[in-house]
């Protein structure tokens, strides 16, 4: 590996170490209220794909027989 190579490197990870000290990491409650709204949202969603899934699957076995 090249001397220029190795110094790319070293600036690659400066910046990346820069990068993360700007991120604003979220406190315990914040991200517990986060997680169980993206939990009660996928439930919710899932269960009317479900229902969806379940009224077309009925309407095609109907149009079928």
């Amino acid at each position: 590996m090249s001397e220029k190579e190795k110094t790319q490197k070293k600036s690659w990870f400066k910046g990346l170490q820069a990068e993360f000290k700007k991120v604003i990491w979220p406190d315990r409650k914040t991200l517990t209220r986060q997680t169980a709204a993206v939990i009660v949202v996928s439930v919710i969603l899932g269960a009317v794909i479900a229902v969806v899934d379940a009224i077309l699957t009925y309407g095609i076995e109907l149009l079928v027989r």
